[in-house]
Parts: structure tokens; C-alpha cells; sequence
């Protein structure tokens, strides 16, 4: 036999160009770093991530229990999801949004809206196509517009401004490659609440020049008594896709339960890409997020009941660092101004971190205008968010 010898060459791998154009999410390396302070024995106390603490209710997990148990609910599941969530979620929308949808052909379950972010962004944006993108805003807004290679066109939102788009500047844009546009409210990370004004305003900015507008909508239920959707204004489903998400409203971030609402054409596009990326959800865990879509009011009252009690903490966590906030902000966090004497809002994260050992985040990651902004979450048990507020007020931060 013919013998050859080689020599031991490893060869030069390199990934694909789009990732040079993301760096990893904020929170996978802090809580990293985290991680890393609690194996040396550090006590921290997360105030940074927005992820509920608290479980669904009971009905939800004894629905998943008993059909997770049975043999015939393991197989895969139609990519449109099952017609049993998609009516739950149209009934959730009639109910608490005052919005009529089609079951069938204008909603389409999603494994959690980050996913969708996604999805809706491959089956609009082509390589350059233009995207605006709010600053601040959620940062997977620009990282996947990143990596679909669309040209990120950021809006300016700012507390002058009412954290709202302003569409004098918008008009100045150069609006005709530009072919989608995310907005968010009530908006994280400020906390704005969602006005049908906005909402109308949006509509009629994407219609009169060919922008898809996408409304992420998952806080609506949270420090809110009036859930409000893009889809009620008229003909917002000709030019509007709007994503929900039971992960703040109904404690089920880990279940990667979400969906997207449209009009019967966009569905179809972003389900052509969803079809060939994902294989659907469990069947057990969607008859589960059915359930939770049919909980009572007082089910939403007593988790905001939860949320109240711990903002008030969170305000005087705020205030004993020094910052100022509005007391009208909505959602899961408080958006908090820090003292001028800081030169950005990461030295003070950085000083709460390490000599008082409570993480909060600095409000850069969301954008430039962000920078001299903290964001504290409520997602942490009221015994420990006294214990954050007792170690802030220790480093004497006030003003």
C-alpha cells in the first residue's frame, strides 16, 4: 500500500464576516462576571436583568404536568402552532386590546419575540436595505440588524423628548431605502407608556412611506391598567406586525412562549422563514400558554400588586443613589438619571457592583442616549431589594 506523509497543519479557520459585526450580549458576559463574584463568596444582588421571578399560575403548570404525562403529546407540532393557542391568543387580544383577529391567518406563535426579531427581520430587510432602529432601545433591535446585513438607522428618543420618536427628524432621514421599523411600548428600557396618538402617528408614518412598522409589546401588562396595541388603530394591519409575549406578563420567560400579529400576508412571509429555522414548540407547553392566556383580571391585578410594592423599593434604591426618574414609567424596571458629577452611568453601575455589591445596569447598553442613565429591575424579591437599599444607602451616594 502507497503511503504518504503529511505534515501535522493545522488548518486557518475564521467565521463568517456577520459576526464580526456583533459582539456577545451584555448580560451573558456580566452574569459571567457575576457568577464568577458569587464562587469567591461575594453576596451579589441582581437588580439588572428583567426576567419575572415568580412562577405562572398553578392552572398553567398543572396544564403542562398532566399533558407533558400523556404518550400521544411528544411529536412535532404544525409550524403555525395549534389552533387551540392561536384562538387563545386571538381571544386575549379581543378581551384586553379591543382587537378583532383571525385565529388562522393574523397571528403566528413564535419560540419567545427575540426569535422573532429575527424572523421578521430575514423576511423583510435584504443586505443593506435600511432599518430604523430607537436609541435607546432593546440592543437585539441592532444586533440582528447587523447580522442580516441591513444598514441600522438610529432614531433618537430622549427625555427632553418624552423618550417618543420625533418625526421632523424622522422625515430628514433618507426614508426611501429605509423598509422597517421597530418601536416599543410600552418602551424599555425608559419605561414610556404607549399613547394611541403615538400608535396613530406610526401608522400613517409607515404607510405614506412604504415602512413596515413592528410594535414589540410585551410590557403592556405590567404597572398597567390599560393595555394598548398598535392593531387597534385603522388599517394598522396593513402596514403594522406586532409581537406580544408571555414572558413578563404571565411569569414564562423560560417557556419561550411569544407570537407576532398581522395582516395574512405578512404572516406568510415570516412564516416561510420561521418554517425552515425552527420545528414549532411543544404541544404540552401550548395548550399551557392557553391556559395562561385565560386567567382572570385579578390573576394580573395581584402580580401588580407584587411589582408595586417592590418600585416603591426600587424608587428609594434610586434615590439613595443619587438619581432622579419619572414616577409614570410602566414595565418591569425603573430608567433612573444619574448624578452629574458621574462621567457616565457605568462608573456608578461599576461603584454599586463592586462596593455594595447590587448590580444594576448601566443604560448605555441601549444606545448613546442611554449614557447617563441606570436601569434597576423589579424581578427580585422584596426582602432582598431591602437589602440592596440598605447597601446603597451605605456608600452615601445622595446628592
Amino acid at each position: 500500500m502507497y503511503m504518504t506523509q503529511t505534515e501535522n497543519i493545522t488548518p486557518a479557520f475564521r467565521p463568517a464576516d456577520r459576526v464580526a459585526s456583533v459582539t456577545e450580549y451584555y448580560f451573558s458576559r456580566k452574569l459571567r462576571e457575576i457568577a464568577a463574584m458569587k464562587a469567591r463568596g461575594i453576596d451579589v444582588i441582581s437588580l439588572g436583568v428583567g426576567g419575572p421571578d415568580q412562577p405562572p399560575a398553578q392552572a398553567v403548570i398543572d396544564t403542562l404536568s398532566t399533558e407533558a404525562a400523556r404518550s400521544d403529546t411528544h411529536a412535532y407540532q404544525p409550524y403555525v402552532g395549534i389552533h387551540e393557542l392561536r384562538g387563545a391568543f386571538a381571544d386575549w387580544y379581543a378581551k384586553h386590546y379591543g382587537v378583532t383577529l383571525d385565529p388562522a391567518s393574523e397571528i403566528q406563535p413564535l419560540i419567545g419575540s427575540k426569535e422573532g426579531i429575527l424572523h421578521v427581520s430575514l423576511a423583510f430587510l435584504n443586505p443593506g436595505d435600511g432599518v430604523l432602529v430607537p436609541d435607546p432601545g432593546y440592543p437585539a433591535y441592532t444586533s440582528v440588524s447587523s447580522l442580516v446585513g441591513a444598514e441600522i438607522f438610529n432614531y433618537n428618543l430622549t427625555e427632553s423628548g418624552g423618550w417618543m420618536p420625533d418625526f421632523e427628524e424622522l422625515e430628514r432621514l433618507p426614508l426611501e431605502r429605509i423598509r422597517l421599523m421597530w418601536v416599543n411600548y410600552p418602551h424599555m428600557p425608559t419605561g414610556t407608556p404607549a399613547t394611541m396618538e403615538l400608535f396613530r402617528r406610526l401608522v400613517d408614518f409607515g404607510r405614506r412611506h412604504g415602512i413596515v412598522i413592528v410594535n414589540d409589546n410585551p410590557y403592556s401588562f405590567i404597572l398597567n391598567d390599560h393595555p394598548l396595541s398598535i392593531l387597534a388603530v385603522e388599517g394598522a394591519r396593513d402596514v403594522a406586525i406586532e409581537f406580544n409575549s408571555l414572558s413578563k406578563s404571565h411569569n414564562m420567560a423560560g417557556w419561550r412562549i411569544a407570537m407576532m400579529a398581522s395582516n395574512p400576508e405578512f404572516i406568510k412571509w415570516v412564516l416561510r422563514v420561521k418554517s425552515n429555522v425552527d420545528s414549532g414548540q411543544f404541544r404540552p407547553m401550548m395548550l399551557a400558554a392557553a391556559e395562561a392566556l385565560r386567567q382572570p383580571d385579578c390573576w394580573y391585578r395581584s402580580l401588580n400588586e407584587l411589582y408595586a410594592s417592590r418600585r416603591a423599593i426600587a424608587e428609594q434604591i434610586a434615590l439613595a443613589a443619587g438619581c432622579s426618574f419619572d414616577p409614570k414609567q410602566q414595565g418591569l424596571f425603573i430608567w433612573a438619571r444619574i448624578p452629574d458629577e458621574y462621567a457616565s452611568a457605568e462608573i456608578l453601575a461599576d461603584r454599586i457592583l463592586y462596593e455594595a455589591n447590587v448590580f444594576v445596569t448601566p443604560g448605555s447598553i441601549f444606545g448613546s442616549n442611554g449614557e447617563r442613565y441606570i436601569r434597576l429591575s423589579l424581578c427580585t424579591p422584596q426582602p432582598r431589594m431591602e437589602q440592596a437599599l440598605e447597601r446603597v444607602r451605605g456608600l452615601n451616594l445622595q446628592r
